[in-house]
């Protein structure tokens, strides 16, 4: 007897795309940076810059804040 097959798993969703408009906005105005500074910076270390002064990324909505977004903003 053979082992039943493994079952399939989900495909993988796609990584969303890099913000790079908003990265080169964030470097060229707030953080002063040229844009050779700025192609030369890593995603860490933009990010790193950017939560020095106060511009990082923000936590993520709890599942309750988003439920009311969701409840008080319907889809169609």
């Amino acid at each position: 007897m053979s082992a039943p097959p493994a079952p399939a798993s989900a495909p993988a969703l796609p990584a969303p795309a890099f913000p790079w408009d908003e990265a080169l906005a964030a470097a060229l105005g707030p953080l002063g940076w040229t844009p050779d500074t700025f192609w030369r910076a890593t995603p860490r270390e933009l990010a790193a810059a950017l939560s020095g002064r106060g511009l990082g990324v923000r936590d993520a909505p709890t599942r309750a804040t988003l439920a009311a977004l969701m409840a008080a903003h319907p889809d169609g």
